[in-house]
């Protein structure tokens, strides 16, 4: 299996990041890899949902098929596929039998941080507040009837891939800026990721997402730059929900979030609140 990266000093600049991120292997979790397995002894039954359906709860294995489908889009006849803004779309552009002879036996996270348990939580945290946030964007899309609701769903699912892959090849620099914001709560994430690493990770993950050439609307939905736009307000609110709920209801942010999401949404906030824990 491939090795980590293993990042241990802030490289040069955004550029330096890019390029080393670009070219590192994505591992995924080691329950979509068995599942993975057991779906290709069985190739001739499974279609695109099922394979989809199963991937749906890994940021890494959903971003891994999309940056795949995007390069094959850029190869022969691109201009007659149409972007796979979903990983059921990508699947079923790719075809199952080429999806089972690109992707074989997986690498996984557990793996990759094997030697550092307390890396492999901090991980996990963030890949549990993607799904979380995932569901919360799919919920809201939802009920405004958005006909993007399951792209909605991948850009919150991949809102903090960079964090995750800062955590699996640079789990020393992921630790420090955790523990930065431990020390002090009222420290936000982009000005601890500076202090540690001399780039903020969202800008890290849009510089990405463009090299790898992402579709559009993902790269678009997936941004803070828009902020007034409800698709994008959709991902925000549920990523600033998921993150501000990971220990519980009780925190100090989740009243503006309660009344920011109610607005979106067009409801009262006791009814929005009802709502969320529906979701959830």
């Amino acid at each position: 299996m491939p090795t980590p990266l293993r990042i241990t000093t802030p490289l040069p600049g955004l550029d330096a990041w890019v390029d080393a991120f670009a070219r590192a292997e994505i591992p995924v979790l080691a329950e979509t890899a068995e599942a993975l397995e057991q779906m290709r002894a069985t190739e001739d039954d499974v279609d695109a949902h099922s394979l989809g359906e199963m991937m749906a709860g890994d940021p890494l294995m959903t971003l891994k098929v999309l940056v795949h489908a995007s390069e094959q889009r850029r190869g022969r006849s691109a201009g007659l596929r149409a972007d796979a803004e979903t990983v059921t779309a990508a699947l079923v552009l790719t075809g199952i039998s080429p999806f089972f002879r690109e992707f074989g036996p997986q690498p996984t996270l557990e793996q990759a941080l094997a030697d550092n348990e307390e890396a492999l939580l901090g991980l996990s945290r963030v890949m549990q507040r993607a799904e979380r946030a995932s569901r919360y964007a799919l919920g809201f899309a939802a009920h405004r009837a958005d006909p993007d609701a399951a792209v909605i769903h991948s850009a919150a699912l991949l809102r903090d891939f960079a964090e995750m892959l800062l955590w699996v090849h640079a789990p020393e620099l992921a630790l420090k800026i955790a523990a930065l914001q431990e020390a002090d709560r009222h420290l936000r994430s982009a000005a601890a990721q500076r202090q540690v690493l001399g780039i903020a990770l969202s800008d890290l993950e849009q510089a990405l997402m463009l090299r790898w050439r992402l579709p559009a609307l993902l790269t678009r939905i997936t941004s803070d730059r828009d902020g007034r736009d409800p698709q994008v307000r959709c991902v925000q609110l549920a990523v600033r929900l998921a993150r501000h709920t990971a220990r519980g209801w009780d925190d100090a942010a989740v009243p503006d979030d309660l009344r920011d999401i109610a607005e979106l949404l067009n409801l009262s906030e006791a009814h929005t609140l009802k709502l969320l824990h529906e979701f959830d």
